[in-house]
């Protein structure tokens, strides 16, 4: 099957648009990020994650007056079902001598208070995450590193096969589209009830992908434009690169499209684990997609146009 089949669109003539939508996008996002900022994690910030699960359904104001009652305090909410609640608090298990941390304290301390205060419901704990500070900066540091590193490695291997400028493109398409998906992250964040959009590593992982993602993509689009240069040898660049970008239309439609079926279908029958992974992802294949037909190529043009003035004026 393929759709917008001999289609002749000028995207690389109204690459303005795409100028404007990325400044946009990046200026909002930015702006979001310095006044609102990123809410992290307990991977990120360090602390106690306590997932909770009761018999029967539980009110979220009874479960904070037992907290309460144990001296616990922080942020408790749903968690999937009505019987599923989730606490998040300052880290509360202390290390032995040997550096080990022992939740077996926190847990009786939990049960203990909870069924004090909360009868005729019976509880379990499913879970009991806790990340000490250090080791939360630690992650916090190789997730930096992770993204970089492979936008290094990208850059070097885009080089090797097309072009420098080529090379710079993409990084800077694919460094554009983390940076949006971050700032609506940080924009959203607290808007969807039920919806958990903290940076944690679930998250890391969806910029991940999308990093891989916004690149194959890319370099589709990359790999059309050097076959028809040497095809199509005495049309301009920017001809060039519009036929390049319509020859693969239907296949960044179809791929596009397919991945998002897969994503919403994640988002709205999935577990709420895995729901900020599938919005994150989301966001990331509509940014994405964009960019690779608005940002990347066009950047190429601009190069090589500002590159071929250069060169005219020091032949002069």
């Amino acid at each position: 099957m393929r759709f917008f089949k001999n289609t002749s669109y000028d995207f690389i003539g109204n690459r303005k648009f795409g100028y404007m939508v990325t400044g946009v996008l990046l200026v909002i996002g930015l702006i979001s990020i310095m006044t609102r900022g990123l809410h992290y994690g307990i991977d990120f910030k360090g602390g106690t994650e306590i997932q909770l699960r009761f018999e029967k359904s539980v009110e979220v104001s009874e479960v904070r007056r037992a907290l309460n009652f144990t001296g616990i305090n922080g942020e408790i909410k749903r968690f999937g079902g009505d019987n599923e609640i989730l606490v998040r608090t300052e880290t509360l298990v202390a290390s032995d001598a040997n550096g080990q941390r022992d939740v077996t304290a926190l847990e009786d301390k939990i049960k203990s208070g909870v069924s004090e205060i909360i009868t005729n419901n019976p509880m379990e704990i499913d879970r009991i995450d806790d990340v000490g500070p250090k080791i939360a900066e630690d992650m916090k540091s190789s997730a930096i590193y992770a993204i970089l590193g492979s936008l290094i490695i990208v850059l070097i291997y885009i080089t090797i096969r097309f072009e420098f400028k080529f090379a710079v493109a993409a990084i800077f398409a694919t460094f554009h589209d983390v940076l949006v998906v971050l700032g609506l992250f940080s924009l959203v964040y607290g808007l969807f009830p039920g919806l958990n959009l903290e940076v944690d590593q679930t998250i890391i992982a969806a910029f991940l992908t999308i990093v891989g993602y916004s690149l194959n993509d890319t370099v589709i689009v990359f790999d059309r434009i050097r076959e028809y240069r040497k095809i199509f040898k005495g049309d301009t660049l920017d001809v060039v690169m519009n036929k390049s970008v319509n020859s693969t239309l239907s296949r960044t439609f179809m791929t596009s499209f397919t991945t998002l079926i897969v994503m919403v279908t994640l988002y709205i029958f999935g577990g709420e684990s895995t729901k900020p992974f599938a919005f994150a992802m989301i966001l990331g294949i509509a940014i994405g997609t964009f960019s690779s037909i608005f940002v990347a190529s066009p950047i190429v043009l601009e190069w090589d146009k500002w590159s071929t003035a250069r060169n005219a004026k020091l032949t002069k």
